[in-house]
């Protein structure tokens, strides 16, 4: 089995390639991104690369470069102690969020992605609307969405079973598993669920334990981890960049940082699939043109009112569909005036040489 099989790279990837660019340069994986330089692999070991001049001058978006977990076409040079990256393989997922603050546009957070192991604390750090906006983010991406219950020894027996309750209550097909970072049992159960040539990434907000987890997971405290405020039941996040690493069992994990804001873009897929309930309730209503508000024959006002549905699942539903909707309108105002502002520096070149 070559190294990039035991990377991931499957017979998907294989009939999306560029067979040009396969006959002039060599595949790797982009095991991490540091400003303008990249680390990726080859046979196993870790690479310093850039990016090309045409690479980096003809991306007309920041979502164009290489991120984590992508797969580049590149050339190395003095054996194998550095590499040219010429260009991005087609992927077959992206995790990506809104950028923080009021920046109209969206941060690669990886690529390439099976599974998402979404952590949530059991103690007082547990939200399920936030729960519910991760939820989101991963199925828009078309990716499985695991919820691990961490720090399962600060809470009763009885409290993980309410909160796997909500859990199923929202998302009744998603796999939800409890572990402490204490427990070696519990983490070594983890690390048999996760498959060897597939891809993972930690997602969830600071202190929930993922660096700890990793840590377990790879069997060293090559991680960084700061402790917990007991007052605020927050940890401080010591990642600040994504990461790929392979794990003794073949497979592949990618760390995030915590993420402070979840807005997203485009996200009609990903609310559909997390609050499907609601758009089977919107059908249900007696006018099309339901506003869902106070309407008579409004199912979903009715369920409701019989407590079938949570009043705060559908205002965080509303919110983030009114997010998503401003979001994407904001974003094509971006496209349009980026294109308007293109089109008037070419034309000011254009009149200089004449």
């Amino acid at each position: 089995m070559t190294d990039l099989q035991n990377m991931g790279y499957d017979d998907w990837f294989k009939r999306h390639q560029d067979d040009e660019k396969i006959a002039a340069h060599k595949v790797a994986r982009v095991i991490s991104v540091h400003k303008n330089s990249y680390i990726i692999s080859k046979n196993g070991k870790e690479v310093f690369a850039e990016l090309s001049g045409n690479l980096l001058y003809s991306t007309e978006s920041a979502s164009d470069l290489p991120t984590t977990g992508d797969w580049v076409y590149a050339d190395f040079f003095d054996e194998d102690t550095h590499a040219i990256i010429y260009g991005v393989l087609p992927r077959k997922t992206i995790l990506k969020r809104k950028m923080a603050g009021k920046q109209v546009d969206y941060q690669l957070i990886a690529a390439n992605i099976d599974v998402a192991l979404i952590i949530q604390s059991l103690n007082e750090n547990f939200n399920l609307r936030r729960l519910e906006r991760y939820l989101v983010m991963v199925n828009e991406s078309g990716i499985e969405p695991v919820v691990l219950l961490s720090k399962s020894d600060l809470a009763s027996k009885d409290e993980e079973n309410e909160i796997r309750k909500q859990i199923q209550n929202i998302s009744p097909q998603t796999t939800v598993i409890a572990f402490s970072n204490f427990d070696r049992e519990s983490t070594h159960s983890l690390l048999l669920l996760l498959k060897k040539q597939s891809s993972y990434c930690l997602l969830g907000s600071s202190g929930v334990g993922k660096t700890t987890l990793l840590n377990a997971l790879t069997g060293l405290d090559k991680f960084e981890t700061q402790s917990v405020s007991k007052v605020q039941s927050k940890g401080r996040h010591t990642t600040t960049s994504r990461q790929l690493v392979l794990l003794e069992n073949g497979a592949m994990i990618i760390d995030t940082p915590g993420m402070r804001e979840l807005g997203s873009l485009s996200v009609d897929e990903g609310l559909d699939e997390t609050f499907s309930e609601i758009l089977a309730l919107s059908q249900q209503c007696k006018f099309s043109d339901c506003s869902h508000a106070n309407e008579k024959g409004c199912a979903i006002q009715k369920a409701i009112k019989t407590e079938k549905l949570s009043e705060q699942r559908y205002q965080n539903y509303l919110k983030m569909k009114r997010e998503s909707e401003f979001n994407e309108m904001s974003l094509l105002e971006k496209k349009k005036k980026d294109k308007n502002f293109g089109k008037l520096v070419k034309s000011a070149i254009k009149n200089k040489q004449r």
